[in-house]
């Protein structure tokens, strides 16, 4: 670097010089600047994008297989260059094909998975395009420490993958994998070492010993009824006794009405073993004739809505169709509609006479909308709250009350 006083001396010298050099680094610091800010906005919009919406896990998958890929990349331009003898901008181009492959092959394969739920050929494409690069580029090593690791590279890409795509797999099918029949748990379960419920050591030991005294009962009196000796139905007795005394010892049986009704329901399904060689439960599928119910008496309708019920508000009007010009159809048939969103929030079911009177438009006009508009969810709800309550069918041409101080006119065409 030349010394200050050097510097100064070029300045002085050659001052239109120096200016355009100093012109031109200030535009070389806007451009960096420029360029810098870019480059942080784009990377700040990839992370938002593609990086911060993702788990942990998925991103360190991805770094990490872009790093097993890179080793194998680097294992394939050795290959390329010693085997095959390429060499200059045709190896630059021709080297990476396979991994391009396995790549695409990957990306087909996530798309099959979340379109048809299955990764499909292009699955197996990934294992097969990895195996082969991995073969390829541990052709070429040097020792068998490296041919062994240029052949774990690729693979271990590949295992990441697999395990990605089947998270993906279980968030949009639903499915987990498989159970095991034979596992640790199962085997102690078995074997008696571990309960299957989370039941404490006093519960378990208290059903048991429940389960001990109605055994007990059961067998004396099966000996009793079947004529055995009497030294036989005494230890029968003997062992019941015994039981009894250790149940109400430890698990608080005289006290407890919940244990006292366990031991009794146990001894009832005990004892009525036979009766199930008699029972007749039907499928589930087998049509049942069920006995007619009457049905309940309605509470009766007030004197308002038993009123306006007589009434024949539909005579009054003309049922004739009406001919309408498109334009003007449609600015009816926005009123109509004003009309009625207003009187549903009120919890009124307008009639069709009511919406022919408000917008005027006939009563068949007003029918065919009405017959529209009430299958909507919340006009449903209110005329389904009326038969309920009243049993009354909509018709369409008479008013009904939901409760004693609010109408719900029901109407059906």
């Amino acid at each position: 670097m030349p010394p200050f006083e050097e510097i100064a001396k070029f300045v002085a010298e050659k001052p239109v010089i120096t200016a355009i050099f100093c012109v031109l680094g200030l535009i070389g610091l806007a451009l960096a600047f420029v360029l810098v800010k870019v480059a942080w906005r784009a990377g700040a919009w990839l992370f938002n994008r593609y990086i911060s919406p993702r788990p942990v896990e998925d991103v360190l998958t991805v770094v990490a297989a872009c790093i097993a890929t890179g080793v194998s990349a680097q294992g394939m331009w050795r290959f390329s260059g010693d085997v095959l003898g390429l060499d200059g901008p045709l190896r630059l181009l021709l080297f990476a094909f396979i991994e391009v492959a396995i790549i695409t092959s990957a990306v087909r394969a996530r798309r099959n998975m979340r379109e048809n739920y299955s990764a499909g050929i292009d699955g197996i494409a990934v294992w097969a395009l990895t195996c082969l690069t991995a073969i390829l580029s541990s052709m070429d090593a040097r020792s068998l420490p490296e041919a062994i690791f240029r052949l774990a590279a690729p693979l271990v890409a590949a295992w990441l993958w697999e395990r990605g795509m089947a998270i993906e797999r279980h968030r949009i099918r639903g499915t987990g994998r498989i159970n095991w029949r034979l596992t640790p748990e199962r085997l102690l379960v078995r074997i008696g070492l571990a309960e299957v419920s989370d039941r404490t050591a006093s519960e378990v030991d208290a059903h048991r010993r429940l389960t001990r005294v109605a055994l007990a009962a059961k067998r004396a009196k099966a000996l009793r009824e079947g004529g055995a000796s009497e030294r036989k139905v005494r230890a029968a007795l003997s062992r019941l006794d015994k039981a009894m005394d250790q149940a109400v010892e430890h698990t608080g049986l005289a006290v407890d009405p919940q244990r006292q009704e366990a031991l009794l329901a146990q001894i009832a399904a005990l004892y009525n073993t036979s009766k199930l060689v008699d029972a007749d439960p039907r499928v589930p599928w087998e049509p049942e004739e069920q006995d007619h119910q009457p049905v309940p008496a309605r509470p009766a309708l007030p004197p308002v809505l038993a009123e306006l019920v007589d009434e024949e508000d539909d005579d009054v009007f003309d049922t004739t169709p009406q001919v309408l010009d498109t334009a003007e159809r449609a600015r009816l048939m926005r009123a109509a509609r004003g009309y009625w969103d207003r009187q549903i929030a009120k919890r009124i079911v307008p009639r069709t006479v009511d919406i022919a009177q408000e917008v005027g438009i006939s009563v068949g006009t007003a029918r065919e909308w009405r017959a529209l508009w009430k299958l909507e969810p919340q006009a449903h709800a209110l005329i389904e709250a009326l038969y309920q309550e009243h049993g009354i069918v909509d018709t369409g041409s008479f008013p009904a009350v939901q409760d004693d101080d609010e109408r719900v006119l029901t109407k059906t065409p």
